[in-house]
């Protein structure tokens, strides 16, 4: 195949009854508009410490592993006669709420400034997350209803594969454009202006939502097993955040678990055992892939302290890693659906970790000592690292759309991201308690004298432990619960 084929695939997969999904994929990547202005504005103007907002993250997780309550909506429960488009509106009325809380606290407004900062943040963030749930869900229940139903069934698979892949490629688009954007208008204007400008977004998806065609389908029977089983979760969760229960986290995260771990069994009971076999064993894999600890807000608080990366910077870096991302992604859009899932995690695993070591070095003062500017080491970094993230995420997400069963496609996508979502509240546990142990502070003023100096100290051991768990436990884990060995030894 010619370089010239290569490129040119995507553009020859698009229809025009794909574009109006394509579009609500778009607006969810634009989400990262903000991205730059939020982490500046959260380091200068509220006292939340590293291990605060990292629970914050854990918590900000919850509303995406009880997807199966909106994907129960999308598949039963029709309102104003629609069971898609008005999930869509009512996710941009919650995202327009959010950034509306955001920007009176941004811009000190007289209207909200009765409460205190961080709460209001946290109101908000939590609004904007469960927009964004509510649409996604919808989003990945029309990627199987704008396929042409007229064709075999081989032919619809491999149309699945492809709306996934461009789905993602929009979602990459909008974080290569939008992400850097949003950081220069940061290093421009005041971080208000930006937020305001962000409403944009739930736009977007309306326009989407309102020219789209999907294929018929009715309505199925309510799983009231499913609902309110997860609004009961829904409540449980929201009792032990705010009563303040001692590792509230933890038993929520065990809790959720087993809820959608059942639910999914329930709803894969009647595929064949294969099947069941290899979807089980490629979840195991993925789940210990995503569960893997990061090292959480201090290290980019270090990168703006100490290397004195700017909003400007983070704005070239997001457009370098959105653009090399999206570049990868086009050029593997052709076999990026046939390779084994074992295969790709094992390459992920060691791309990733050499990958993370310019920075451990750069902490070590290395890069000076050799002659290198810290900028240009985190340019070339951000560029080589930038297109192994969303592979894993795309094989997994077209197995998912292909064994979708009919009239359960809601729920079941739900579930699904609902498990992985689940492992990134374990890492966020993980990043938790190695910020508890290794504690990293950035220098906090309160009118202007300083009541928390800068604390960077242990940064270099929780850079070194975060890269070899990252490295081993997802090695080990493939080994063991190769999720195709057939394929592998064929392969072999």
């Amino acid at each position: 195949m010619s370089l010239i084929d290569i490129i040119m695939t995507p553009i020859r997969a698009i229809r025009v009854r794909y574009i109006p999904l394509l579009l609500i994929y778009f607006a969810y990547g634009s989400s990262v508009f903000v991205a730059i202005a939020k982490d500046f504005w959260v380091k200068k103007e509220l006292a939340l410490s590293a291990e605060d907002l990292v629970a914050l993250g854990v918590w900000l997780t919850v509303p995406w592993t009880i997807k199966m309550i909106f994907g129960q909506l999308v598949d039963s429960v029709t309102i104003f006669g629609s069971n898609r488009k008005v999930y869509v509106f009512i996710g941009a009325i919650l995202m327009t709420l959010s950034t509306v809380l955001l920007i009176g606290i941004v811009g000190e407004h007289q209207w909200i400034a009765a409460y205190s900062k961080e709460s209001v943040y946290i109101f908000a963030s939590v609004l904007g997350v469960v927009g964004f749930v509510m649409q996604d869900v919808v989003a990945d229940t029309m990627t199987t209803e704008v396929v042409d139903t007229t064709q075999s069934d081989e032919e619809i698979k491999k149309e699945l594969a492809t709306i996934q892949v461009l789905s993602r490629l929009s979602l990459g688009l909008a974080i290569f454009i939008m992400g850097w954007l949003g950081g220069e208008l940061a290093d421009i204007y005041d971080y208000e202006t930006v937020f305001k400008l962000s409403l944009f977004i739930p736009i977007l998806s309306i326009i989407g939502i309102l020219v789209v065609k999907l294929n018929p389908v009715a309505p199925s029977p309510l799983n009231k097993q499913v609902l309110f089983g997860g609004v009961l979760f829904a409540v449980f969760v929201i009792l032990m955040g705010y009563n303040d229960v001692p590792y509230s986290q933890e038993i929520v995260f065990v809790v959720s678990l087993g809820i959608v771990l059942y639910l999914l069994n329930t709803l894969i009971a009647d595929l064949d055992e294969d099947t069941i076999k290899h979807i089980k064993m490629a979840m195991i894999v993925i789940f210990v892939y995503r569960a893997m600890p990061s090292v959480g807000p201090a290290l980019q608080w270090w990168e703006i302290d100490v290397l004195k990366f700017d909003e400007a910077f983070f704005a070239k870096l997001s457009m370098i890693g959105g653009g090399i991302a999206l570049a990868g992604m086009w050029f593997a859009a052709k076999f990026i659906v046939d390779r084994s899932i074992g295969k790709v995690l094992i390459f992920l695993t060691v791309i990733s970790t050499i990958l993370s070591l310019p920075i451990l070095a750069m902490y070590y003062n290395i890069h000076t000592l050799l002659g290198l500017d810290a900028r240009t080491v985190a340019l070339v970094d951000t560029a080589l690292a930038s297109p192994f993230d969303y592979i894993a995420g795309v094989l997994m997400l077209t197995l998912v759309a292909i064994y979708a069963p009919e009239g359960k496609k809601g729920t079941w996508f739900a579930l699904m991201a609902s498990l992985m979502n689940i492992a990134l509240s374990a890492s966020g546990l993980f990043s938790k308690y190695l910020n508890k142990v290794f504690v990293l502070t950035r220098e906090i003023k309160e009118k202007g004298t300083v009541v928390s100096p800068a604390n960077y100290d242990d940064l270099g051991i929780l850079l070194w432990i975060v890269i070899i768990v990252g490295f081993i436990v997802p090695i080990v884990t493939i080994w063991m619960f190769n999720p195709d060995p057939k394929k592998e030894m064929h392969e072999k």
